[in-house]
């Protein structure tokens, strides 16, 4: 019996490398088969990870310090790297299509959360760097806890003990930052059914292509080129019909328009204004009428969707291809990572773009075979770009940056670098033909593995004295703080989006969500709203956000402690 005990002793409690393994599994197996409980409607999630490694130190399973350090920086690295890659190719063109006014009310969330920290700061007596750890747990994002720690080590290298009372800031914060945050929308729902009368913005940063009718009347377009008339607007917009003299065609790029056609014509719905005038007539949307019929082509031709998986084409413009000179098929719309675009010759391909095509059978298979179609080209990892992106990734979080008036120069650190560099490979990567497509499935994968190890590391980096803080501590200080700073923020730009800036319940919700960085609460909204908005809007103000954060935190403990 004593040699298992010694054993045991050896295995769990001994330092070493095998012994950080076995203990970091073992936190994040229990915890993952916790986050499957739920209070009521809510759940901690993965959160359980993190409050079962402080359980696990306050008891002395102890770990290595510079191994625990190392599995919690590389867990961050592949969780805040995968989530830019992620977004990359859909967060830019999100921002040029409706995203900007979602984001400035991101924006303005983390400037009033600030403000309240700092005013929290001058009446409470309480450090920033506590405020900082109790703000990261309040807002749920623990990347923000991370790079406010490296900062703070920066500042005072012998601050190890601030360090740890951050974190167990973050921890005691963290729980009620969840429920307050489905409070402040069970709130905010009560408004809303209050505001009668008022017209809302349904409006979501959304790409979807429109078709309208035109009959071309304008003079100054006939005899143009579809490509020359292309090229002369600032707006975009593709063809996919031509209807002359009884006959329905698919015109090439360099179609000449005459007097008298009806054409249809795929674009964003704010274009169509536009649109009017350049060729003369909006037609109503019932197209096919006695004299018209837009469907006889279709008698001919199939519709199939492609996807993207030959090495040659990542990175190409669409134009370039030609493929409605060369096979004679239409390209109406473009699918990037859930964002539809509109495919104009200037939109360049990634791999993994699923492209619908409209044309006869055997010019569809000659398309196919140009742009690949094989799915299980995708499921194979591309290494080499990850570890490039992880690299640079790193190399730019340790960039000094500095700012006027701050004697020390800030760092985007292992939170903010790999998140700029994540987004910038996923939306610039495949113009210089570089693979960054990683499937929805590896992604996930990536993002999990990476939060779960970091929580997990973190709840035993400071969890030993978790228990002390809140009962003989300020434990219940920061309690009471967080979950102002939680909910205040969120109930004042809750309130500003939806009376004066008109957006939608869902959308603001989803754009709350997405700046607090909370999942949980967005997966209390299913159900309750009508469409999808809060899950695009949630998408599209989160990079933003989690950068925003992130530098402001260290600026805070710059501010308030270099």
């Amino acid at each position: 019996m004593s040699t298992f005990l010694t054993w045991l002793q050896e295995v769990f409690l001994e330092p070493s490398a095998t012994q950080t393994i076995i203990v970091i599994s073992l936190v994040c197996s229990i915890g993952l088969m916790l986050s499957k409980i739920e209070f009521g409607k809510i759940s901690l999630g993965i959160t359980f990870v993190f409050f079962v490694g402080i359980l696990a130190a306050h008891f002395g399973l102890l770990v290595d310090a510079t191994m625990l350090t190392f599995a919690q920086n590389f867990g961050l690295v592949l969780f805040i790297y995968a989530l830019g890659v992620q977004v990359g190719p859909s967060f830019l063109p999100s921002l040029r299509k409706g995203g900007v006014k979602d984001n400035l009310l991101s924006l303005l969330l983390v400037g009033v959360t600030l403000l309240l920290c700092w005013g929290i700061f001058l009446i409470s007596g309480v450090s920033m760097p506590e405020i900082v750890g109790v703000m990261s747990g309040a807002v749920t994002n623990t990347p923000v806890l991370a790079a406010a720690q490296s900062t703070l080590a920066g500042v005072d290298p012998s601050s190890t003990a601030m360090q740890s009372n951050m974190a167990l800031a973050c921890a005691v914060a963290y729980p009620l930052g969840v429920v307050g945050m489905i409070l402040a929308m069970v709130v905010l729902r009560f408004i809303k059914d209050k505001q009668k009368g008022a017209v809302e913005d349904t409006s979501m940063p959304s790409h979807a292509t429109f078709i309208t009718e035109f009959e071309v009347r304008n003079p100054a377009v006939w005899g143009y080129t579809l490509e020359s008339l292309a090229r002369q607007e600032s707006f975009s917009f593709v063809v996919t019909r031509l209807w002359r003299s009884g006959i329905v065609c698919v015109p090439s790029s360099q179609s000449r328009l005459l007097e008298g056609d009806r054409i249809l014509v795929a674009s964003h719905e704010g274009d169509i204004t536009h649109l009017e005038r350049l060729f003369g007539v909006k037609v109503s949307k019932d197209w096919n009428r006695e004299d018209i019929d837009w469907d006889a082509l279709d008698n001919r031709l199939v519709s199939k969707r492609i996807i993207i998986t030959r090495q040659d084409v990542n990175g190409e413009k669409l134009g370039a291809l030609r493929l409605r000179n060369l096979y004679g098929v239409n390209i109406t719309r473009v699918d990037r990572s859930g964002i539809e675009l509109l495919p104009t010759p200037s939109l360049r391909l990634q791999l993994g773009d699923r492209l619908t095509i409209v044309g006869e059978a055997n010019a569809i298979e000659n398309v196919k075979e140009r742009l690949g179609n094989e799915i299980k080209l995708l499921d194979a990892p591309n290494l080499l770009s990850l570890f490039v992106g992880l690299l640079l990734g790193c190399v730019v979080g340790m960039i000094p940056i500095f700012i006027p008036g701050i004697s020390i120069p800030i760092k985007l650190g292992l939170a903010g670098g790999p998140i700029v560099i994540g987004i910038l490979m996923g939306a610039y990567g495949p113009r210089f033909h570089l693979c960054t497509y990683i499937t929805n499935s590896a992604s996930l994968l990536l993002r999990q593995l990476g939060v779960v190890i970091y929580l997990a590391c973190l709840g035993l980096s400071s969890g030993a004295n978790f228990f002390s803080i809140i009962f003989n501590g300020d434990g219940l200080l920061w309690i009471l703080l967080g979950f102002v700073i939680t909910l205040l923020p969120v109930l004042v730009v809750g309130w500003v989006a939806m009376r004066f800036v008109k957006r939608s319940y869902g959308a603001t919700c989803g754009m709350l969500c997405g700046s607090m960085a909370n999942p949980m609460a967005l997966d209390f909204l299913e159900g309750k709203v009508k469409d999808d908005t809060h899950n695009v809007v949630y998408a599209t103000v989160y990079p933003l956000s989690m950068f925003a954060r992130i530098i402001t935190a260290q600026i805070l403990i710059l501010l308030f402690v270099g």
